[in-house]
Order: C-alpha cells, then sequence, then structure tokens
C-alpha cells in the first residue's frame, strides 16, 4: 500500500488529505465510480459553473483508501460547440477483455434537428487504462425509442449479470403520455458486443416519478440492489433490494442512502467492501437560507449489509483511523444540570433544556460519543458551530420518541423585526430529517465537520449530510432536552 501510494504521488498532481474534495475550478457533479487494481477511480462531472462557455466533462479522481486523493484532472472531454456530447453527462465505466468502456450521456442544447428538441443521446468511448486517452465512438449512438421523450434519455448503466450472458444496459427515460410527474422509467438494452444494443422494454416502472436518475444494479452478498436518485416528492437516493438483478424489488424499512444535502450517488466495490460516492450540494450564496444548486462537494459512505438485506452507512473505515490527533476540549456546562460519571458527563434536565459546550475548534475534526438516554427523554444531541451559551449554532437533534434525526440551527430565519418575528413555524430542516431504527436508548454518533460541510453517522447505520454556511467558527455543544442522557467516550481528533 505504501509503494501504491507512492505511485500515486508521481503519476498525478498533489496528495490531497480534504474530507469533500472539490476541484480548484469547479464543483463535483453526478460522480461514475470504477474500481481496478485496488484502485478506485471517482470519475465525476466537473461543473465549472461559467454562464459564458458552458458544456462539461468528465474529470477524475483516484484513491486507495477514500482518505488521500489523487486529482488526475480531465478525463474524457467535452465535445465541440457543434458536437452532440458538448455535455458529456452521467454513465458508467466497465472493463472487458483489457479494454475500458465507458458509455455516457451526450447532449448539446444547440444540436438538434430543425424543429425537434435538443435530443439526449447514448455515447460511447474506450480506453486501453485508465491513464490513456478515451477514443469516442460517435457511430455507437443512439436515442429514446419511440413512446418516449428524446429530452429525458440518460445515465446509462452497463452491467454482466450472467457472465455467460449479454450486457445489460440501463437507462432512464419518460414516456411520452400519462400524468406528467409518473412518467420516470428505467429502459433495458442488451448487447453481445458493446457496440450494437437491442431494446428490451422497460427494466422499472414505478409510476411515481418525474425521472430516475443515476441507476445501478449490483449484487452484495445474498442480494440484489437497485439504487437510484429521484427529484419528484424529494431529492434523494434511493435503494431496493431483490432476489434476482430484476428484483422483484422491495422497500426497505429505510430506503435512503442519505437525505437531502448528498445527491446522485452510485457505488463500487473495493477489496470486499462496497462504498457510494455522491455530492454534498452547494447553496446559492454560501448562506443556510440559500436555495440548493446542482453540484458541490464529493463524500463517500461506507454501506454494510444487515440481516434483513437492508444497507447500513457509516464513515469509511481508513478515513475514521486517519483522525489521529486527540484534540483536547472538554465540554462546560452553559446551562441546567450536569455531573460527572466516570468517563462521561451526565444532563438531567425533567422539565427544560441542559448544554455544556467546548472551546472553539479547528476548521476539520471527527466528534465520537456514545450516548445513553434514558426512557421518556425527549430530545438530545449535539450543537456544532456552538457559541459559548449554547444559544446559537447548528443543532444534530435525536428524538427518541420519533426515532428520528433531525438538523437545525439558531438562530432562525427572521422574517421581520419584532422578537417574535423568526421562522420558529419550521422546527427542522424537513428535507433533511433522517429516519432511525429503534436503538434501546443507546446511540453511537459519529460527525465529520470540515469547513462548510459536516456528516453525521448514527449507529454506523444512518448518514446525513450538510451545509454549515452563516456560522465558520465555534465549539462542539452536548443538550438534553425534557429527560436524561449520559455522554460516555466523547472525543475530539483531528488529522
Amino acid at each position: 500500500m505504501i509503494r501504491l501510494l507512492k505511485r500515486l504521488c508521481i503519476e498525478g498532481d498533489a496528495v490531497t488529505q480534504q474530507v469533500f474534495l472539490k476541484p480548484a475550478d469547479g464543483w463535483v457533479g453526478d460522480v461514475i465510480p470504477f474500481a481496478q487494481s485496488g484502485r478506485a477511480h471517482l470519475y465525476y462531472l466537473h461543473d465549472a459553473r461559467d454562464a459564458s462557455d458552458p458544456g462539461m466533462g468528465w474529470h477524475r479522481y483516484e484513491t486507495i483508501d477514500f482518505v488521500e486523493y489523487v486529482d488526475q484532472g480531465e478525463s474524457i472531454p467535452r465535445g465541440s460547440e457543434s458536437s452532440p456530447d458538448r455535455n458529456v453527462y452521467t454513465g458508467s465505466i466497465i472493463e472487458s477483455e483489457g479494454v475500458l468502456h465507458a458509455f455516457y450521456t451526450g447532449f448539446n442544447a444547440a444540436f438538434h434537428e430543425p424543429g425537434q428538441p435538443a435530443r439526449q443521446l447514448v455515447m460511447h468511448a474506450t480506453s486501453t487504462s485508465v491513464e490513456r486517452p478515451w477514443h469516442k465512438h460517435p457511430e455507437d449512438t443512439f436515442g429514446a425509442p419511440e413512446g418516449y421523450e428524446p429530452v429525458d434519455f440518460r445515465d446509462p448503466f452497463v452491467f454482466r449479470p450472467d457472465p455467460a450472458g449479454p450486457w445489460h444496459l440501463l437507462v432512464i427515460a419518460r414516456r411520452d403520455e400519462g400524468p406528467d410527474r409518473r412518467r420516470g422509467v428505467i429502459l433495458d438494452y442488451v448487447s453481445d458486443d458493446l457496440a450494437r444494443w437491442e431494446f428490451r422494454g422497460e427494466f422499472w416502472a414505478p409510476n411515481r416519478y418525474v425521472a430516475i436518475e443515476c441507476p445501478e444494479v449490483f449484487q452484495f452478498g445474498d442480494n440484489w440492489y437497485l439504487v437510484y436518485s429521484e427529484f419528484s416528492e424529494r431529492f434523494a437516493t434511493h435503494y431496493r433490494v431483490g432476489p434476482t438483478p430484476r428484483g422483484p424489488w422491495s422497500v426497505p424499512e429505510l430506503d435512503t442512502v442519505d437525505g437531502r444535502g448528498f445527491y446522485a450517488a452510485k457505488s463500487l466495490e473495493l477489496d470486499g467492501s462496497r462504498y457510494f460516492a455522491g455530492w454534498i450540494p452547494t447553496r446559492v450564496g454560501e448562506t443556510d437560507d440559500g436555495a440548493w444548486e446542482w453540484a458541490g462537494s464529493l463524500a463517500v459512505h461506507e454501506a454494510r449489509t444487515l440481516p434483513d438485506g437492508s444497507l447500513a452507512f457509516s464513515i469509511p473505515r481508513a478515513l475514521r483511523a486517519s483522525f489521529a490527533t486527540c484534540c483536547a476540549a472538554e465540554p462546560r456546562p452553559a446551562v441546567g444540570q450536569w455531573t460527572q460519571t466516570g468517563n462521561g458527563l451526565r444532563a438531567s434536565a425533567p422539565d427544560g433544556v441542559a448544554a455544556a459546550v467546548t472551546d472553539h475548534l479547528p476548521d476539520q475534526y471527527l466528534f465520537e460519543a456514545t450516548v445513553h438516554a434514558e426512557p421518556g427523554t425527549v430530545e438530545w444531541g449535539i450543537i456544532l458551530r456552538a457559541s459559548s451559551d449554547a444559544s446559537e449554532g447548528y443543532l444534530l437533534r435525536i428524538e427518541p420518541r420519533r426515532n428520528r434525526l433531525v438538523f437545525d440551527r439558531w438562530p432562525r430565519l427572521r422574517t421581520g423585526p419584532a422578537q417574535w418575528q423568526i421562522s420558529g413555524d419550521v422546527p427542522f430542516l424537513p428535507e433533511l430529517e433522517r429516519q432511525l431504527r429503534p436503538s434501546g436508548g443507546r446511540y453511537e454518533l459519529k460527525i465529520v465537520v470540515e469547513g462548510t460541510i459536516c456528516v453525521a453517522y448514527v449507529n454506523d447505520e444512518v448518514a446525513m449530510s450538510a451545509r454549515l454556511y452563516d456560522h465558520r467558527t465555534g465549539g462542539i455543544g452536548l443538550f438534553v432536552g425534557e429527560g436524561t442522557a449520559t455522554f460516555t467516550s466523547v472525543s475530539i481528533a483531528t488529522r
């Protein structure tokens, strides 16, 4: 591993230990993960956000452990102003007989037939190595079949469920008839040579979504999984579980990878473990009240299967181990009753709130704690970027009675000059709400904070990603509301 890391340093640009990556000249869009020879290659849509120079291609990050990355720069370039792939959008990569095949979405708003809208197209490129240039094959291009809208035909995913059978290409589409918000489907094509594809009909048609983005199908343990992202009722990456590559698909109790703050996730298997890579969106104006934007910073969750076949998500093990420097920061009571209990702190607030706060913390750290909430406790949680009196900051609040984790902040948006004119009728950001499995009052909490981003993991099962714009400094706060909880094994570590 050490030799490989040295090789990465030589072959690529400088290795970075930033947790949530973004290129210096843009942002990370949809990720196309590919694993080869013990290395993860995270191809992604490079969004420069330059209105004067539209179009995007694929760039690539390379890593062996999701701790240190090399930015390998542009991989598949965008086409010319007159090419159908002025935008090289989402797709997938497979290897066959020593050749890499990339299938991607080509789109050019100016490239269309007279009187017809611009089309999204499935396009093909090959390479002999991740380090070598890609050769595009325009002769293999094809668009939506009859009965489906030409402008929503994208995100091809190629896989081979049976090594002795044909390749399958899944691509998202929209029927050209029916209720507008219910037309999203996934189509299925087959091929023996990865060049000519035969349409086989609809792979999945739930009659539920405007569109089904970034699909993938893989086997993990004893089950098959269908992963996709949707933007109908919510922006989220979902998954379904089935006994075969075609299902039938069942809905797990907790069916999302993360919340609104983590989108378009796709996965790869590396050294027997599976990792989901997606992007944490920015917000307009870099403010907490700004609208979510497309693209942002790279984030990765590690997945494992539970006995019922559902997936649990946690911080990648090597990333957690990289936070090895203890940061001396003792929470001090700010309000309410706190008592020392061996290696922990116990807060009792039967009819109010108790809070304790550390001094200011660095820009990047990992917070960990084990929390025991006594029966009947209404809420407890962590305050990020907390003020010394715990009255301001970002709240990651667990509500045991509802078995959920929510994201809140104080002060909230003011709606007028009077004291009561705050957005108090919205008690948390509902788009970030995460359901939890019952845990008997015991919780393991891990939170990674870096710059404007935090990612929280509860019981190594549930992940929540969020942005932190308006408060840039502060400590860590512990709080309990209307109940009693004990915080043990509290640690704060840096890299």
